[in-house]
């Protein structure tokens, strides 16, 4: 087992995906186990603390008849790759029959394997699990239909796309309260007893397999959420929460697993508090789109304790690339922005090239895109220098720009350090189209008055200044659009590291 650092980097692949594309180049077999120990290396940069294999479970064959029947869904496919074929519609990695490993990826050997080469790497290893539903021909559906809402006959006649009539009992279809149900998934009860005793189970079972799991739309086994969605249905309202309940059993077997929780509508603190080790930011990846370098910033003047438990992204399997929502210069101030924030940094296989195109995840197959060999670099010179940099292991830090009643275009900039037995790190992103500039006070009083050297970690650039200057009116910078520094900070002659 790799235990993970406090606040992991994580890679995500799509595993069918990735493993076909694989087998392709290398003309081998096409299972876990097969894969080149060159083609690890490649998913596992400098920098990258865990790999999250998304998509490793038996898939249900009902819920891909399902899919291949929608057709809203097949234009999607068609739209993603036009010449898709029906054999390369896998089904939804989120439409689970069993927790097993699917026989395609080389079952439960090729997944040890895989587990054994990123544990070489000293790479940790992360795992799906969805608590909200499973797939209508999951074991559980004819043995245990205590563990689901259920509904009766009535409701199967009068709401058909709500329930389901499984011939052993009529089971709600899953859905998150906000959209219509989802056709594919039957609906689990997180207020029955039997299905928390059941999760824990599984998740016991995953723990000894892999280092941590992605909890799909965490959310809705809250009891607050659970009880707003399914009301009267979902019985007796239990006295304690789901998550702390099945995280505190999980936990006494299996104490250092990671527990990553997909959230939305603002519960990401209250998840935290349940047990949850990090919680998607949606917010500051809505932000960084769509609002202001000032929106950002005041996102990110939330306590420090409650940001390590958060992960940053740009991208993941749910959202448009990178590459297709943002300028190629903004995609870099962004990227270097996150890497370099407190909590846990998603990167999605794929962006680190530029592809630009969504994959639907019922799919195995991606249509193919020219690499980008300069963005490649430069991520992971980034990742690469972050991590040798050791800076997220001290205290971090907002900082505050100073402009003059003449010029404020200081607002634009985001500016953070860290402090530590690592040394002292300071980042400034210009996240607008304009240049910026601006006084930065930097709050090392111990920097002294002598000259200290500000040494860049993406490139060979070396500033000198007055520490008196940094400390007191403080350090000038002078950032085109969209423009970064990352720069180690100590007095002139002493290593920053």
């Amino acid at each position: 087992m790799t235990e993970l650092p406090a606040q992991p980097v994580v890679y995500e692949v799509n595993t069918r995906v990735w493993l076909r594309e694989t087998m392709r180049r290398t003309g081998g077999p096409g299972g876990l186990a097969d894969v080149p120990k060159d083609v690890w290396d490649e998913i596992t940069p400098s920098g990258v603390d865990a790999v999250w294999l998304m998509g490793v479970w038996e898939r249900s064959p009902r819920g891909r008849a399902i899919a291949l029947e929608n057709p809203a869904l097949r234009g999607a496919f068609a739209q993603a790759v036009p010449d898709i074929g029906e054999e390369e519609i896998a089904g939804s990695p989120y439409c689970i029959r069993r927790y097993e490993v699917d026989e395609a990826l080389g079952g439960a050997a090729g997944l040890a394997a895989a587990r054994a080469e990123l544990d070489q790497r000293g790479v940790g290893l992360l795992l799906d699990y969805v608590p909200n539903h499973v797939a209508p021909d999951s074991p559980w559906v004819s043995e245990h239909p205590e563990y689901f809402v259920q509904g009766d006959q009535e409701d199967a006649r009068r709401d058909p796309d709500g329930f389901l009539d499984t011939g052993h009992a009529v089971l709600a279809r899953g859905r998150d309260p906000f959209f219509p149900p989802w056709p594919d998934v039957v609906q689990l009860n997180a207020f029955a007893p039997a299905l928390r005793r059941a999760t824990e189970e599984v998740l016991k079972g995953i723990g000894g397999v892999c280092d941590g799991v992605r909890c799909d739309m965490a959310m809705l086994m809250m009891n607050d959420v659970f009880a707003r969605t399914w009301g009267e249905r979902a019985g007796t309202r239990p006295q304690e929460d789901f998550w702390p309940e099945v995280v505190t059993a999980v936990r006494r077997l299996h104490p250092h697993m990671v527990f990553a929780a997909e959230a939305y509508w603002d519960l990401e603190w209250a998840l935290q508090q349940q047990g949850f080790d990090f919680c998607y930011d949606k917010r500051l990846y809505d932000r960084i789109l769509n609002e202001s370098a000032e929106s950002v910033r005041g996102h990110l003047r939330a306590d420090e304790r409650y940001q390590r438990g958060l992960v940053r992204f740009l991208e993941n399997h749910d959202e448009p690339r990178a590459a297709r929502t943002l300028p190629a210069a903004k995609e870099r101030a962004a990227a270097t922005l996150i890497a370099t924030l407190p909590g846990a940094t998603l990167w999605h296989e794929g962006q680190f090239t530029g592809r630009r195109v969504h994959l639907p995840v019922f799919l195995d197959r991606r249509p193919d895109e020219s690499p980008d060999p300069s963005l490649r670099e430069f991520y992971e010179r980034l990742l690469a220098a972050v991590h040798r940099s050791n800076m997220r292991t001290g205290r971090w830090q907002l900082l505050d720009c100073e402009g003059w009643p003449d010029n404020d275009s200081g607002r634009h900039l985001i500016v953070s350090c860290w402090s530590g037995e690592a040394g002292r790190h300071l980042t400034v992103v210009n996240l607008s189209d304009h240049p910026a500039q601006a006084r930065i006070r930097l709050p090392w009083s111990e920097l002294g008055d002598g000259h200290v050297e500000l040494a860049s970690l993406l490139d060979i650039e070396r500033y000198e200044r007055s520490g008196a200057e940094l400390t007191s009116s403080g350090l000038y910078v002078d950032l085109p659009p969209w423009g970064t520094h990352v720069l180690s900070v100590a007095a002139a002659g002493v290593s920053p590291h």
